[in-house]
Order: C-alpha cells, then structure tokens, then sequence
C-alpha cells in the first residue's frame, strides 16, 4: 500500500491542513503548583537569547509519524497540527537560527506501516523523527534506527518520542538514538498512586486498559503501587481490550457497576477513552471515578461534557490548560488559528531542546546534537528539566488534575466545554522519576 505523506513548509508560508479537522532525579525543579493566569491571546515567537545567539542559517526537515486514519485520526490530526504550528513559531527565533520543514507520514497505528515511512521519510532528507501514539510503533522505529545509524555513519538519524510511554523503550529496550520527552507509565502511576493514597474514599478499583504495552503496564504498575501505598484497597476488576477496535464499551461499563467499583483506573486515550467515558455518563455510572492519563486528549473533554463528569475524572499530566506564560500564549493562538486545542506540550519540549542543543553544538547534524542533549537541562513550561544521560528519559515535575468548571484562576477550558482540567497538586521531578536499567551502547 502506498504511503500516504502530507507535507508542510513554514519556513516558505506554506501550510497544509491535515486530513482530520478535529481537531528522575531533579529535585531543583521549579514549576509552580497554581500557574499564573493566562497570557494574552495574541502568541509571541519563542525567545531567543540575543546574547550568544548562533546563526545557522539552515532548514531541519523533521518527519512525523503517527496516524492520520482510522478511530486514531483525530489525535494524529491535532499533534500534527501542533507540530506544525510550532514549527513556523520557531522557525520565526530561536537560539540556532535554523528554519524547520514537517514531514508528515501516516503509519496508520501500525509497527509495519511506521517502518515503511521511516524508510521514506529518510529518503525525503529527514534527520529528525517525531512519533508518540503507541509503542510498538515506537519500538518499531528505535530497532529500524539502530540498524541504520549502524550501517550508515555520518548520516545519523534521531528519534524524540513525545508520547510513547512503555517504561521498557528507556530500561531494556533503550536506545542511544532515542530520546523520550514525555513521562512513562510507570513514572506517571508513581504520581498518580502517591495522591490516591491520601483519598480514604477509594477502597474499590477497576482496571480497564487497551490490550497493548502500555495498557498491560498501566495495570501492572496500578496493581504495584496500591499494594504497596494502599493495601487496604482492593482490585475488584480487570480487563484489556483491543486497542482502538472498541466502538460500544457498555459491556465494560456494566462490569465495573456489577463489580462496585468507586474507581476505575485507565490509560486508554483518545476514542477508546471518549468512547468509555460516554458509555459511563449513559449508563449513570455518576457515583464511580475515573483517573485517567489522558483525559486531555482529542474528544475526551467532549465525551466528558459538563456537569456529568465535573469533579469525577481526574488525570496525570505534566500540562495543563492553564500553565500560564510564553505556553499559554501559544495555545491561544493555536486555538485561534485552528478553533481545536493544543495539548501536547511534549511537542514544545521537542523544539526546545532541539534549538538549544544545536545553538550548544553550534551544528544540525544529528549525531552531534544526540551527544549534546545527553544531559542536557533546559527551561520549558514546567520549569527547568533534564534530559537523563543514563536512559535519555526527561524528568518533569507531574500535575494531578481534576475535571472541573472553567473560571477565577484556571479561565481556559477544553474543546469549548466550559470545562477544564484544574491542577490540584504538583510533584516534583525527583517523585515521579523511576530507576533505570538501561544499558546503553553509545556510538563509538
């Protein structure tokens, strides 16, 4: 089957639109537990230091991977988007003064598909490569890059990883040429359980998780930490279902009612997160809460509605609606230009540690900015973080958040609810950061 590639050039004013329209150890870090109030709508360039600014004066092509078909399309739709906008945000200042090109590839959600438009995107120039939804494609990638970078010296190729959670891709799968900018599973139920402890309501727990990495890990690391900061709470249920093939979860929903659950623990994300939660407000499971990691993403906050779900869905995150600053003006803007919102703020830390790194190796070549992100600590939205040399896993303060009504302090809502997910308590980095057992080959 032929690869379908979309294309985007900002640095020549050219855009066009995706097929879908829908839409660690780092005690010193400093993000704030209540964010300052939202930035005006009009979206400033990302900052440049004047001092010590290099000039470049070069086009990186970076290529996207992820899915622009089937249940999955409206999230692929959105990030690409997202890459896009802040591609042109950034090619406008930074600290390299480079200019970056998206290539956007649709794997269709599949490993095999995914090596095939790494293949292409590598014969179309690219020497970075972007991808987060699923880790097998995820996988698929770091095995294909391993072999290449291999055999092909001077020719390096990339990998960030915005959204591929699996603890695994940084302990013993990892890999040199790839770099994660999102917090994993395990790093995420670190956060998660460690609030859970102190809520006495919960004492009955469902695991509902799609039937991959990811969701096997969820409930693995679920299972773990209750055991070990709540044993009084008990597992009353599990289930893994297939990943986005789900189209009616009512027969889920009356396994948790008949169970007694008062809490469901989820990893589900995008339509089979939408599509669960929808069944559950129809079914008036209004008495069962759900703690999700992905409450955020694409028709989740429209499924959630208003009042139904207000104070009963809560999420892991290291963003937020509301996270104020140079961020916040982005969003609007994006929310301007797109009417969908940006919620994927991996895809900021993406740019920024890329600028940076080149503007440090005063160089775009991948090889040469791998090294230099080793490492590496920059400032992002959440404040200072640090790309771990050990794993290449970044380690981020984490918000526990609550669906609840826009206004006062957290004005920004989602998908035009009136809703928002409001942060009720931050973590720092070193709290959510797991050991490693990576054991990394670096390139001679």
């Amino acid at each position: 089957m032929t690869t379908q590639t979309y294309f985007v050039r900002r640095h020549f004013g050219i855009a066009v639109a995706a097929s879908a329209m829908l839409y660690g150890s780092l005690a010193f870090a400093q993000a704030p537990a209540k964010p300052a109030a939202a930035a005006p709508a009009k979206a400033a360039a990302p900052a440049a230091a004047a001092t010590g600014a290099v000039n470049l004066n070069q086009t990186v092509k970076i290529a996207w991977l992820d899915p622009l078909s089937g249940l999955m399309a409206a999230v692929g739709a959105n990030q690409l988007k997202g890459f896009q906008f802040l591609a042109e945000q950034f090619s406008k200042k930074n600290k390299a003064g480079v200019k970056f090109e998206i290539i956007g590839i649709d794997n269709k959600l599949s490993p095999q598909e995914t090596t095939n438009a790494l293949k292409s995107a590598i014969d179309q120039g690219a020497r970075y490569v972007v991808q987060g939804n699923g880790s097998g494609p995820a996988l698929a990638i770091m095995d294909a890059l391993s072999k290449y970078n291999e055999r092909n010296p001077g020719k390096e190729v990339v990998f960030l990883n915005y959204a591929a959670v699996d603890p695994d891709l940084t302990n013993s799968k990892c890999d040199y040429w790839h770099f994660r900018l999102d917090a994993d599973t395990s790093m995420k139920m670190e956060a998660l359980t460690a609030f859970m402890k102190d809520q006495p309501e919960i004492k009955k727990v469902y695991l509902l998780n799609q039937n991959y990495s990811h969701g096997q890990q969820v409930a693995k690391f679920a299972k773990a930490n209750l055991a070990s900061k709540r044993p009084d709470v008990q597992i009353v249920g599990e289930d893994l279902h297939p990943l986005a093939q789900v189209r009616d979860f009512a027969p889920y929903i009356a396994k948790i009612k008949q169970s007694g659950a008062d809490t469901v623990i989820t990893g589900n994300w995008g339509s089979d997160l939408s599509l669960m939660i929808k069944a559950a407000n129809e079914a008036g499971l209004s008495n069962v809460k759900f703690y999700t990691y992905y409450g955020g993403v694409t028709g989740t906050p429209t499924a959630m509605g208003g009042a139904a779900s207000a104070g009963r869905v809560y999420m892991v995150s290291y963003f937020h609606p509301n996270m104020g600053g140079d961020i916040q003006a982005l969003q609007n803007d994006y929310k301007k230009k797109f009417n969908d919102d940006f919620y994927t703020g991996a895809i900021y830390h993406a740019f920024t540690i890329l600028t940076e790194a080149m503007a440090k190796a005063k160089s775009t070549d991948a090889a040469t900015v791998a090294k230099t992100m080793e490492g590496m600590r920059f400032k992002s939205f959440n404040g200072e973080v640090e790309m771990r040399k050990t794993d290449h896993q970044l380690q981020q303060g984490l918000f526990i958040e609550r669906w609840d009504k826009a206004g006062g302090k957290y004005p920004v809502d989602a998908e035009n609810t009136g809703y928002t997910f409001v942060p009720l308590k931050y973590y720092e980095p070193y709290v959510a950061s797991t050991p490693t057992s990576c054991q990394m080959k670096r390139p001679s």
